[in-house]
């Protein structure tokens, strides 16, 4: 678990140059037992009404891409 945590952070920090582009961000939460990344949507991305679109299109298939046992990535506040 320890070892996926770590390759989740790593992922993100791939994914985070392509949002700050856009003055957005994405946080690391946590990694719960049944496989889901919970991340925190920052700066622009926070509020924005294609944040929806951002996570799953964007963020969740390169997640799931990189790492195939990631069942989903959700959003938190």
């Amino acid at each position: 678990m320890e070892q996926l945590q770590e390759a989740a952070r790593k992922v993100l920090e791939q994914i985070r140059p392509t949002l700050q582009r856009d003055g957005g961000d994405v946080e690391f939460v946590e990694l719960s037992s049944d496989q889901v990344l919970k991340v925190r949507l920052t700066g622009a991305c926070q509020g924005c009404p294609m944040s929806r679109v951002t996570l799953k299109e964007g963020i969740e298939k390169f997640v799931k891409n990189e790492l195939p046992t990631i069942r989903a990535v959700e959003a938190v506040e």
